[in-house]
Order: structure tokens, then C-alpha cells, then sequence
């Protein structure tokens, strides 16, 4: 049986263990969150690539029905 005075000593051990444990789950949470990101920021600029050349298709189109609109207006 543990003496009297060392109960305070286990004690201290135990909180800064638990300390320990926290700080390791909050570097490992960090960690993760670091990698979403790196992941979120990927897909991000995918998307953004995507939408660019979506609008330049968008906007070949309609120069390609305008002009076809004006071929069949000069043929009226």
C-alpha cells in the first residue's frame, strides 16, 4: 500500500499522464486537420480548374450560335 506521501507525487503523475495523452490526441487531430485541408485545397482547385474551362466552352458556344443566328438573318 502506497504511503501517504506518495499519494500526492501519483497523483501529479497521473494529471500530467492525462496531460500527455491530451496533448498527443490534440497533435494527431492537428495532424488530420492538416491533411483535410491539403485535400479540401486539391479538390478546391480542381473544381475551380473545372468551372474555367466550362465557362470558356460556355462562352465558344454562344459565339457559335451568334454567328450562326447571323448567317440565317443575312439569308432572310
Amino acid at each position: 500500500m502506497p504511503s501517504i506521501a506518495t499519494i500526492p507525487d501519483e497523483m501529479a503523475d497521473d494529471a500530467l499522464k492525462l496531460l500527455e495523452n491530451k496533448i498527443d490526441q490534440l497533435i494527431e487531430l492537428c495532424a488530420e486537420l492538416n491533411r483535410e485541408n491539403r485535400q479540401l485545397k486539391a479538390e478546391n482547385l480542381g473544381w475551380r480548374q473545372e468551372r474555367r474551362e466550362l465557362i470558356e466552352k460556355n462562352d465558344l458556344a454562344r459565339e457559335r450560335v451568334e454567328a450562326t443566328l447571323a448567317r440565317l438573318r443575312d439569308l432572310e
